[in-house]
């Protein structure tokens, strides 16, 4: 089973600009969608409900903005929108495909300024106790998308520079490494362990996707009954470069 995310910084651009083809060449069988920024009624036809996918959106209250999906090769069951409380922005989607459940998640970003900061931490403090309740299970469980935070200095490429920024806050470094002590496992970071990056997110500016000068800020998550399971990743830089400032990220599992 192949199981990508992909922070597509707006679907109805991202089909624009050639995301029906990236998918055709990842051929995953789950796909992890953020940032969404639609309705499925604002799509262009047929994307709304792709063919030869099932489909369950999360799209944010406000119009043009966040949002998550999933997209199964294989029948789905929606388990939670949220973390057991209102979603407004459309953040946390849970699903079961077959014995597998996967969550698509999108958290907020920091850095436009102290407001947004304080809504990014107060949605940290509520993701750390969720996601520890559902990494004992024994079935299969994984957690893919954008989490805005790149964990250590192997994951940013200007670490020094950024040690102030939203994103590489040390009590976001720390959040992080809780995540991975309440049961969940980097599988990106468990087949790369001694390389920098490889990088999922990259600047508009200074050439930064060019010379592969970016953070490591989406993730692929899972539990151990995962992690025993997870046999290859990767992270699609050249495949996406005029599709979004994101790349999909993708495992495999046996």
């Amino acid at each position: 089973m192949r199981i990508t995310t992909w922070n597509v910084n707006g679907l109805r651009a991202a089909l624009r600009k050639g995301f029906a083809d990236v998918i055709e060449q990842i051929a995953p069988d789950i796909l992890l969608i953020q940032e969404v920024r639609a309705r499925p009624e604002q799509l262009p036809e047929p994307w709304a409900q792709p063919e030869g996918w099932h489909v369950c959106w999360h799209p944010a209250q406000r119009k043009g903005y966040s949002g998550t999906a999933v997209w199964s090769r294989r029948p789905l069951q929606v388990i939670e929108r949220g973390m057991g409380e209102p979603d407004p922005e459309g953040r946390v989607l849970h699903v079961r495909v077959e014995r597998t459940e996967v969550v698509s998640v999108y958290a907020p970003s920091g850095s436009s300024g102290p407001e947004r900061q304080g809504v990014k931490d107060a949605w940290m403090d509520r993701f750390l106790p969720w996601a520890r309740g559902i990494a004992a299970a024994r079935k299969r469980i994984l957690v893919g998308g954008d989490l805005n935070v790149a964990h250590t200095e192997r994951d940013i490429f200007y670490a020094t520079s950024n040690t102030g920024q939203s994103g590489f806050l040390p009590h976001e470094r720390a959040w992080f490494g809780a995540v991975l002590d309440a049961g969940w496992c980097d599988l990106i970071r468990g087949h790369f362990p001694d390389v920098d990056g490889p990088y999922s997110w990259w600047s508009n500016r200074g050439r930064a996707r060019e010379l592969d000068r970016g953070w490591r800020i989406d993730y692929l998550l899972g539990n151990a009954t995962a992690r025993r399971a997870c046999v290859a990743a990767q992270v699609h830089r050249e495949q996406s470069l005029t599709v979004s400032d994101h790349a999909p990220v993708t495992i495999d599992l046996a």
